[in-house]
């Protein structure tokens, strides 16, 4: 996007100070990301300008409503308990200038601008067990801190998100209209997923008998979600809120788990370099149990472990997918790209499944008597 384009769609919101640049900025699948600077009083001052992706997001105004809800929630409640540097332990949207907090343009597109959260740093691959403490400890924190959201319940931006069967179902129909004939290049990842049918409905099984609570989620709880201080190390603030939806904190739980302890990105074409750390691992249940353990149920403890199988089988199923639907809903940035995901997805999931017992022995550890 050009700078005329950034310096126009800036001069929607009300921003203080001159507009200096701006460039894209961040390694996100879905939204378009941009970083503005102004001048303000001769210092150069950031903001982060989005484009909401409308083919994933069909009602922006309802997603918008729920950003703007949590984030005057999560504001307040850090006011209230007096926490300092609460600008950085937060996103806050900045209005447009008749007082909406999206902006429309000529093409029908939605725009929003953040405060920067500066000296803190998002991460694909974390580089320490500290920081996945970190990561667990600050998504708990947000449970927390939703708790009390006020009624009504927060929108369902994106229907069925995290709904197993839905998910297994449209592999299925992607499977058998294959319109690329892609099938033929993914025959063990096929074989795979077919023979895990029926983990997709264990949790959704859950849900309807009322043995497993819904609660404000964050539904995306990948490790570049969490923003940590560069000179602390610790995670200041949750960011990508656009998933906050009723939810389960197992869905959230079981992402940190699949983005947290394999030491490689997930579109590594290294497979023999995939597996599932199990010291992170025990890092993100101390990180968890600080900031949520006062409020998880037993039910919720007894199936952590699993949380982290299901989400990484569902995500690989969603990578899937996509691949053989012409990949219509992740950015690409190569041939075959989503496969590749897929397939550090499902070596994960085998890895989940090889360390199963010494993994419930550490939640055990964690949570006496849970």
């Amino acid at each position: 996007m050009s700078l005329v384009d950034l310096r126009a769609l800036a001069a929607q919101f009300s921003v203080p100070g001159t507009f200096i640049d701006g460039r894209a900025h961040g390694s996100g699948h879905i939204n378009d990301t941009y970083a503005l600077r102004f001048d303000q009083d001769g210092n150069p001052v950031r903001y982060i300008l989005q484009l909401v992706n409308q083919a994933v997001f069909k009602n922006v105004p309802a997603l918008m409503e729920n950003v703007d809800r949590v984030t005057r929630h999560i504001n307040a409640s850090l006011e209230a308990r007096n926490v300092p540097d609460r600008s950085r332990r937060a996103l806050t949207l900045i209005p447009t200038h008749d007082g909406a907090v999206y902006h429309v343009d000529q093409n029908g597109e939605h725009w929003r601008v953040y405060r920067f959260i500066e000296a803190a740093t998002s991460y694909d691959v974390l580089t320490s067990h500290g920081q996945a403490y970190e990561v667990a400890r600050a998504f708990g924190a947000l449970q927390g801190m939703l708790a009390d959201l006020p009624d009504p319940p927060l929108h369902e931006t994106i229907p069925k998100f995290h709904d197993g069967p839905a998910r297994f179902g449209a592999f299925l129909d992607a499977l058998e209209r294959d319109p690329l004939n892609r099938a033929v290049d993914a025959k063990p990842e096929i074989t795979f997923l077919l023979d895990h049918e029926a983990a997709f409905s264990r949790l959704p099984s859950l849900i309807e008998s009322g043995v497993l609570p819904l609660r404000a989620t964050h539904n995306d709880c990948k490790i570049n979600n969490v923003m940590i201080d560069d000179a602390t190390g610790e995670g200041i603030c949750v960011i990508d809120l656009d998933t906050l939806m009723p939810g389960l904190t197992l869905y959230d739980f079981g992402d940190m788990v699949r983005t947290s302890t394999c030491p490689v990105a997930e579109d590594s074409r290294e497979l023999d370099r995939v597996r599932m750390d199990l010291d992170r691992f025990k890092a993100l249940v101390r990180g968890y149990l600080s900031s949520a353990g006062e409020f998880l149920t037993p039910a919720e403890r007894a199936h952590l472990v699993f949380s982290g199988k299901i989400i990484t089988l569902t995500i690989g199923a969603r990578f899937l997918t996509d691949y053989l639907l012409g990949d219509t809903y992740f950015k690409i940035h190569r041939p075959g790209h989503n496969l590749d995901r897929c397939r550090v997805q499902f070596e994960l999931v085998r890895s989940i499944t090889r360390q199963k017992a010494a993994m419930e022995v550490v939640v055990a550890e964690t949570f006496p008597g849970g």
